[in-house]
């Protein structure tokens, strides 16, 4: 059994103009002591995503599907109270984007880390404190900064005590999204090797959400790749990145740059996502792809095994990219 397994969910946001399809039946596993992936475009749905595990919709969000089983228990259906005091922070915590307006600036770093821990637990001040600390130094922080502000920090540090904090009351499961963003390359280095480090010895799984391949790459066992609210291709780091069959995640690999390949442009993918209020029928990638013909505009692609044991994708061409064909060179 699989530590998270989500199946068709659907989490959509009401508007004047109608429901924006955020989260459109999408469907994942992550196994204990793994790390999965999610890669797209900005608007994707990877953000509405998480915040859908862990039930942290705005007020125009809301659920119109679809099952979250966490250790088999369903927890999509479980009573608010319950699931806050049983699943969240406790079996599933969240590194929120932007990590330099996660910490409130005006409450020292260490006492916002205890606050989360008597949140969710019961014990004394001087227990929280004492597991506060060590966390900082499980994440590379001295303790003795315990009592600084977040403005006291660099937004490395700031990173990780925002690290920490999810660490707090021993979660199963972490969703870090976008971890490293508005941080240099030397820091984001140092935040990834800090997050490998502790998935090893806290046995810690993790939905790690990113624009940057290169990020899931160095971390991530599997990777799920999404396109307008749906997942378009589902497999290992080894299969998508080496052998993608859907012409979007063959397109976002070739957008990448190689440093041992000669050197040439690098490759955009041309039009823009479609309006989620209005969806395209069929296969929502058809008016960007080069293979797109009537079927494609009218059938919604199944999702499909289509190579190694795991590999999906949602594809009505898979086997034409499977053959090696350079789609976007045409």
């Amino acid at each position: 059994m699989a530590l998270l397994e989500v199946r068709d969910l659907k989490m959509y946001y009401r508007t004047l103009r109608g429901h924006v399809r955020a989260v459109d039946s999408v469907s994942f596993d992550i196994e204990r002591g793994k790390a999965l992936g999610i890669a797209g475009e900005s608007g994707c749905g990877k953000s509405s995503m998480a915040t859908a595990v862990l039930r942290l919709l705005p007020t125009n969000g809301e659920y119109h599907g679809g099952t979250i089983m966490m250790d088999g228990e369903d927890i999509l259906h479980m009573p608010e109270e319950a699931f806050r005091q049983n699943v969240r922070w406790s079996k599933i915590s969240m590194v929120f984007q932007g990590a330099m307006n996660a910490l409130n600036p005006v409450h020292r770093v260490g006492e916002q880390i205890v606050e989360a821990i008597l949140q969710h637990e019961e014990m004394s001040h001087e227990a929280a404190v004492e597991r506060a600390e060590s966390l900082l130094d499980l994440v590379g922080i001295n303790p003795k900064r315990f009592g600084e502000y977040p403005h006291e920090f660099s937004g490395g540090m700031k990173q990780r005590a925002v690290i920490a904090m999810s660490l707090a009351c021993h979660p199963s499961l972490i969703i870090a999204d976008e971890p490293t963003t508005a941080l240099d390359v030397m820091v984001q280095a140092q935040i990834l090797k800090a997050m490998a480090e502790l998935r090893a010895e806290l046995d810690l799984s993790m939905m790690l959400i990113t624009h940057d391949l290169s990020v899931i790459a160095q971390t991530c066992d599997s990777i799920a790749v999404m396109y307008a609210g749906k997942i378009v291709e589902y497999g290992s780091v080894f299969d998508v990145y080496g052998k993608p069959v859907h012409p979007y995640a063959m397109g976002l690999v070739e957008s990448f740059p190689n440093i041992h390949a000669e050197r040439s442009a690098v490759r955009s993918l041309p039009g823009f996502p479609p309006n989620l209020l209005a969806p395209p029928s069929g296969c929502r990638f058809h008016p960007r792809c080069p293979l797109a013909d009537e079927e494609c505009m009218q059938t919604e692609p199944a999702f499909r095994e289509v190579g190694n044991s795991g590999h999906m994708a949602a594809c009505h061409k898979a086997e034409i990219v499977q053959q090696g064909v350079d789609i976007w060179a045409q």
